[in-house]
């Protein structure tokens, strides 16, 4: 047989892993990028199995396991050999319920352990000045590429979603849009009233691009966001512009669409607002995935704590501790009996020293450019590009 030998075409998957992912599309609303994933990953697996002499459909456990433990063996990141094998379990799952198979030999596998970072944001101070850079000259499209971050930033937008907004799914006062997520999910992204000056700012003049592009120029109600030649903007075309202004940022850091949404949720959750909320908000059909920004917001706080503690001692002298004060470069304190004397910027007692003040008040979003949504609102080449 053609298939159990392994001169399949190159790219063309079995019949009867194109029937699973038939129904995927079909039945289950899969994204279009998600099923050529599972096409790639079970199509690996099939090529496996027919170095074996196997059909697909009838491997065992032993045969799934050792298909791990190769990919394992190729220093392939535990997330891919995880994924792959979602794949595959989520493959024999079907052939289970449909009566094609009785059992699912992935039952008894487990995923590999996969490290979990932290996503990389941008703080309050860093994201104000990020979302100004298109004012201070040299911008691609001054007031296009403003109205493109302050939406992706104050929305939580993914890339996706932002490049496929339409002018007729935004709301009158452009306080609002739909914008379909993933798995076709449609939802209402809210924009901040920065946001939403801004693309009230950038309407007039992407109207003027239209009139004077011609043929094959975008509809007047048609995409948001669109080049100088009246073309939408792709997902490729977004992250070429966000990395432009990164570029120039000095931030020192790898800023990327992503970044933006990362950024967006971990503000609201330091302001307090309820996981739950920022889950709705973000399109998450999982709260697991919403609940690492917190994790976000605890890993900073160790480091400020850890920062303020940095080249401080503490002395002790009979049963107390720090009793003559904590000393800090020459800045030390005294206590006496009951009473507190402070002398320079010290903190008496051994209590915990404060973070450096002006540093707190920009990482808590106090400058008043920060674009921070409010949670309690619900407003809460160069040349082509």
């Amino acid at each position: 047989m053609a298939e159990a030998s392994g001169a399949r075409p190159p790219g063309e998957a079995p019949a009867v892993i194109e029937e699973y992912l038939s129904y995927m599309r079909s039945s289950r609303g899969v994204a279009a990028k998600t099923l050529c994933a599972y096409r790639d990953d079970l199509g690996k697996f099939a090529l496996y199995c027919a170095d074996f002499g196997d059909e697909p459909e009838l491997a065992d456990a032993s045969r799934v396991q050792l298909f791990i433990a190769d990919l394992s063996a190729e220093r392939a990141a535990a997330s891919s050999v995880n994924r792959r094998l979602s794949s595959v379990r989520g493959f024999f799952r079907w052939l289970q319920r449909f009566g094609r198979r009785a059992d699912n030999p992935c039952d008894s596998l487990r995923n590999l352990k996969a490290p979990k970072p932290l996503p990389s944001v941008l703080w309050e101070d860093e994201m104000a000045s990020f979302a100004h850079l298109p004012d201070e000259g040299k911008a691609l499209w001054q007031a296009r590429d403003k109205a493109l971050i302050m939406a992706m930033y104050s929305a939580g937008l993914r890339v996706s979603e932002l490049a496929s907004i339409q002018v007729k799914a935004l709301a009158r006062d452009a306080g609002s849009a739909r914008v379909d997520g993933k798995g076709g999910k449609e939802r209402v992204a809210f924009f901040s009233d920065e946001a939403r000056a801004a693309i009230r700012d950038y309407m007039p003049e992407r109207l003027a691009v239209l009139r004077g592009a011609g043929a094959g120029a975008c509809a007047p109600d048609g995409a948001l966001f669109v080049s100088r030649r009246g073309r939408a903007i792709s997902v490729p075309g977004v992250r070429w512009i966000v990395s432009r202004y990164a570029a120039r940022s000095g931030l020192g850091k790898n800023v990327h669409p992503h970044t933006l949404r990362h950024s967006f949720a971990t503000h609201l959750v330091n302001a307090g607002c309820d996981v739950r909320i920022v889950q709705e908000l973000l399109g998450h059909s999982s709260l697991s995935t919403t609940q690492r920004y917190a994790h976000v917001n605890i890993a900073r706080l160790k480091r400020v704590y850890a920062s303020a503690w940095k080249g401080r001692g503490m002395r002790d002298r009979g049963s107390g501790i720090g009793d003559r004060g904590t000393d800090t470069e020459g800045q030390g304190t005294e206590r006496k009996g009951q009473g507190t004397g402070d002398k320079g910027q010290g903190v008496t007692g051994g209590s915990a020293p404060a973070a450096n003040a002006p540093e707190a008040r920009a990482r808590a979003g106090s400058s008043p450019r920060s674009p921070v949504p409010d949670p309690r609102s619900p407003h809460t080449a160069e040349e082509k590009l």
